[in-house]
């Protein structure tokens, strides 16, 4: 075929996809929808004018559109790795993480489930080999979801609802299509009826290799991707080699899931890669990677539409039936996820409560498309694949696509007009009227500002304020209007503009690379909690996700308790060194936003909120501040080190931006300019480098820093150091159970804990001790201890106190103190009698 033709052809495509995107939004269509019917009605337009008498003019670009290379191996290869890996870079997998269970449940059960579904009532009603139902069941199972995602973000949706939706539906792809694969192998076997058992037994290992193989595809691509890194373009290469060479490597190597290793690559990406990479190389490494998708998602839509034509030519009048079939089958098994399955992972508190109304959405919204085409592309271009089931398989395939393409996806958007989702809940418009008072009086200060700049003349700045201050007068007005919105509600909108505004200052500090890349990711997640938090839940909702962003995670805690036990320190080094970095920023950041709630709240939610507002704050500061007290008693020194890293980068930062003035201006040519950014670049790579953490905590200095142990020599603070155990506790943990064995006594380093016994509630505070009563008296513990602040223990065993408690006369004392507080006879309680008040 001509190469002028095919490539007139191809550039001709990529104008439809260039109209497509417009025409959507202006017939409020799902983008996918017109991208098949645009493909359709070319493959038909092709057909007909191929064998019409009419003209035969048009034949050379029919034959060239019909002709065109379009193989089921050409979407596998080419375009599925591109997609597949985008959507893994594209998505918050913090955010993510926070929802895993919801997510990895729906995708592998609902694959499962519509692949049984479909596959059993196929074969109830058909004569086809139970393996050929699988298969057709395996292919129809994989889901769209761009169209109601995209319609659920419009109609400001739960953010939580849409990530578990793309998560699920990424996942929900790679298991249908390694169950794809598994029941191909049978089909072209000529196995009728596999046993399920042995199908679903090979299914673990088609996960796991691929898996593993792109782990360590991204590994190595991220190490070689490092050592380049003052050549951004060598970078995004190998990023684009990635994806296909993991998938080509699990498929062909080892026999496992491409599509799974692709998925892991870019998993691994994702997770490594902000913390590896310059920021700016970052950023644009994902813009390559959206065009990329854009291209591909948009041309695998065409090409697949383009063969709908060709792959029903043989549809016969008892198809229909099979495809209606197939359509109750699935959407039946999509059913069964949303309405049995998701509920009862809500009443089990593993994932997020989801409204009837979004859920109906879901169930309307879930679209096939390319994917599906092409899976069943690959079905009848196999010469191993008998003939008549390459005809039922491309029918079905196609049949049920167009269904969904054409039926619910031209009526999703009037399904959530039905369901009343298009129409903004009270909070969400008062919402809108608060970010319209706050742009505008945003508006207004620029617009003074650039009026004295200029000097324009008074009469037209006066009348102009005065027009604008109207406008600004009402939009104050309709913000603060108390009758329609409760002070409850109030408390809400300011904490969500409050996170709002804590996000967009994180953004800023990190463009003007203040927060490192590293912290980048994991700050705006919390960020994101606050929102989320402060939507659903109001203030308890947005102190939650406050607690959780400053406490020790399970991760954490686990590689805390490998250290101490098996010694392992390299882990434990890097986490406690990104929580030093963490906590500093989230002070850095916390410490500006007092100026915008007595700025921007006070103005618009008056004095009462703007005064609970800051009592908030003051809660997250102080938390902050304790936990970074227990580090830096357990580190000192390092938290100056990356304080003055802190310095050095924001020098850098406004010693760039005086060159750029500089340039702008015209006092530095660009040969003098490159020069003094040549080497900005070269002292800020040096700056980028965190110090490295010493993580042998220095235990003797701690101690020495314990009123307890002010009599003790040098060498037994030293043995003392080496005795103590560190234990991390969050807020709300439960440290000593009331009736448990006295085994150990715990010395608070920082934070605080609540002692309950007896009816009566103790706080105890840095430096204090709690748990020696018990072993003292050799009684069951009587209290129990809950933390009330992210805190550090020091924990020394039973023996060890003892010991510790003949040679130390300050420790005798403070039992003695400690029980008479309780109302313990310290004599009886030293004679091992005790006698209890």
């Amino acid at each position: 075929m001509d190469i002028v033709l095919i490539t007139t052809v191809i550039a001709s495509l990529f104008l439809v996809i260039g109209v497509a995107e417009p025409l959507a939004a202006k017939l409020r269509l799902p983008y996918s929808v017109i991208l098949a019917g645009l493909g359709v009605l070319i493959g038909a337009a092709a057909t007909f004018f191929l064998r019409t008498e009419l003209t035969d003019a048009l034949n050379p670009v029919a034959e060239a559109i019909l002709g065109l290379p379009i193989r089921s191996n050409v979407f596998l290869y080419v375009f599925l790795p591109t997609l597949l890996f985008q959507a893994t870079l594209g998505m918050n997998l913090r955010r993510m993480l926070d929802d895993w269970v919801p997510i990895l449940v729906l995708a592998v059960v609902a694959v499962v489930v519509a692949m049984l579904s479909v596959g059993y009532a196929l074969a109830w009603a058909s004569a086809l080999p139970l393996a050929t139902c699988l298969l057709i069941g395996a292919i129809v199972s994989t889901t769209d979801p761009s169209a109601v995602v995209s319609i659920f973000r419009s109609i400001s949706a739960p953010r939580r609802l849409a990530r578990i939706i793309e998560g699920e539906s990424l996942l929900n792809d790679a298991a249908a299509i390694a169950l794809f694969g598994l029941f191909m192998s049978f089909v072209m076997l000529g196995v009728p009826d596999p046993s399920l058992g042995d199908a679903l037994g090979r299914f673990p290992l088609l996960i796991a290799g691929g898996a593993l193989t792109g782990w360590v595809a991204a590994r190595v691509a991220v190490w070689v991707m490092a050592l380049f890194s003052r050549h951004e373009l060598a970078q995004i290469s190998i990023s684009v080699a990635l994806p296909y060479l993991a998938y080509i490597g699990a498929e062909q190597s080892i026999g496992a899931s491409g599509v799974i290793a692709v998925v892991s690559a870019g998993l691994t990406l994702n997770l490594t890669g902000p913390g590896r990479l310059p920021p700016v190389a970052w950023s644009n490494l994902r813009e390559v990677w959206d065009l990329l998708a854009h291209w591909a998602g948009a041309l695998i839509f065409i090409l697949a539409a383009l063969l709908i034509p060709r792959l029903l030519e043989e549809v016969r009048t008892e198809d229909f039936v099979l495809v209606g079939v197939v359509i109750l089958a699935a959407i039946a098994a999509r059913a069964v996820i949303l309405f049995g399955l998701l509920p009862l992972l809500t009443l089990l508190r593993a994932s997020p409560a989801v409204e009837r109304p979004y859920r109906i959405a879901i169930l309307w919204g879930g679209l096939r498309g390319a994917i599906t085409l092409a899976l069943a592309l690959a079905v009848t271009e196999s010469f191993r694949v008998p003939v008549e089931t390459k005809r039922v398989v491309g029918i079905l395939a196609t049949g049920f696509t167009l269904f969904t393409l054409v039926f619910q996806g031209t009526t999703l958007r009037n399904v959530i007009a039905w369901l009343g989702l298009d129409r903004l809940s009270p909070i969400d418009q008062a919402l809108s009227r608060q970010v319209i008072a706050v742009a505008l009086q945003t508006v207004r200060e620029d617009v003074a500002r650039t009026t004295e700049n200029y000097e324009l003349t008074r009469e037209i700045v006066r009348s102009e304020a005065k027009r604008f201050g109207e406008r600004l007068d009402a939009a104050v007005k309709s913000a603060e209007d108390r009758a329609e919105i409760l002070d409850r509600d109030r408390i809400t909108l300011g904490l969500i503009a409050l996170a709002g505004h804590e996000r967009d200052t994180i953004i800023t500090r990190v463009r003007e690379r203040t927060i490192s890349a590293r912290m980048a990711e994991q700050v705006l997640s919390d960020a994101d909690r606050l929102i989320e938090g402060a939507r659903s839940g109001g203030r308890s909702g947005y102190m939650r996700a406050a607690r959780r962003s400053v406490a020790y995670g399970r991760v954490f805690r686990a590689v805390v308790m490998l250290h101490s036990r098996l010694g392992i320190s390299v882990r434990l080094a890097r986490m406690t060194a990104d929580r030093f970095e963490l906590l500093l920023s989230k002070r850095l950041i916390l410490r500006d936003l007092g100026t915008f709630i007595d700025g921007r709240i006070r103005r618009i939610h008056g004095k009462r909120v703007a005064d609970l507002l800051h009592e908030l704050l003051s809660r997250r500061v102080e938390a902050v501040e304790t936990s970074l007290e227990g580090l830096r008693l357990q580190y000192p020194g390092y938290a100056e080190k990356l304080e003055r890293r802190f310095i050095r980068r924001t020098a850098l930062r406004l010693e760039e931006r005086e060159y750029m003035a500089m340039r702008e201006d015209g006092l530095i040519g660009l040969e003098v300019y490159t020069s003094l950014m040549n080497g900005l670049a070269a002292r800020r790579a040096a700056a980028e480098h965190r110090p490295r953490l010493d993580i042998a905590p220095q235990r003797a200095e701690l101690v020495r820093r314990f009123p307890l142990f002010a009599d003790l020599d040098d060498a037994r603070v030293k043995r003392l150091g080496r005795a103590l155990v560190t234990r991390y506790v969050n807020m709300g943990d439960v440290i000593i159970r009331k009736d448990s064995a006295a085994k150990s006594v715990f010395f608070i380093a920082s934070g605080a804990v609540e002692l309950q016994s007896a009816g009566q509630t103790w706080r105890l505070g840095r430096g204090e001790m709690f748990g020696q009563m018990a072993i003292l008296m050799q009684k069951p513990r009587r209290a129990e201890v809950r933390a009330i602040a992210p805190s550090t223990l020091l924990v020394l065993d039973e023996e060890r106190f003892r010991r510790l408690l003949k040679r130390s006369e300050a420790l005798r004392q403070a039992v003695r103190a400690s029980a008479e507080k309780r109302g313990i006879d310290p004599d009886a309680l030293q004679s091992g009698a005790p006698r209890v008040a």
